[in-house]
């Protein structure tokens, strides 16, 4: 499971010990949620039939997919299935491909998510032999579903204008400065990015 609230807090109490910019934000806009996906592949089959598309269409997606494969989804069955029936159900030609791939991982064992490396960039490296699955994706799937605490997605477009707004930086940071300014927060990246979040859109901030 994803980070726990107590996770978050005791995470960014450390942070804000060392960085008073970080203390300061949390007295205004408080503490963020858990954001918390289950672990499995089903987890990421969802992360591929959402790619590019609307919350609601993606939704539209699984229910059907859902209805032909049942709740489970079992990777074989949707091996099995043809392409037709899978395009009936909204999935591309591309992304029947991603969701192929991520299937076949599975079902051969080649891909066993129940007992990724505990090495984060280890596991990064597992997640993105799937199609359509790169380096956000795997980030994301580790800090919401396997709650690792030092995840730190530095290519997200709202951690870095979150983190620029937090620290109150007069320019959006790249992502190789967004790597660099929280280096000093580890083990405790994965709390600052659900908070970095949080303040994105916030009116507070």
């Amino acid at each position: 499971m994803g980070l726990t609230a107590a996770a978050i807090r005791e995470g960014l109490d450390h942070i804000a010990r060392i960085t008073p910019a970080l203390a300061g934000a949390i007295g205004r806009v408080g503490y963020p949620e858990p954001r918390i996906q289950p672990t499995g592949y089903r987890t990421l089959l969802r992360t591929i039939v959402g790619q590019q598309v609307s919350v609601s269409s993606a939704a539209s997606v699984w229910n059907k997919l859902q209805a032909l494969l049942g709740e489970d989804m079992p990777p074989q069955d949707l091996l099995d299935a043809d392409f037709d029936a899978l395009r009936a159900c909204g999935l591309s030609r591309q992304k029947q491909g991603y969701a192929r791939s991520l299937c076949e991982l599975v079902a051969l064992g080649t891909l066993d998510l129940a007992s990724l490396p505990a090495d984060d960039e280890e596991a990064i490296a597992e997640l993105v032999k799937i199609k359509g699955i790169g380096r956000w994706s795997a980030e994301i799937y580790l800090l919401f579903a396997e709650g690792r605490p030092d995840v730190w997605p530095a290519g997200d477009l709202a951690v870095q204008v979150g983190l620029g707004k937090l620290l109150g930086l007069a320019e959006r940071p790249s992502e190789k400065d967004t790597r660099a300014l929280a280096e000093a927060w580890r083990p405790h990246r994965g709390a600052a990015a659900i908070f970095t979040w949080h303040c994105y859109n916030n009116p507070a901030m």
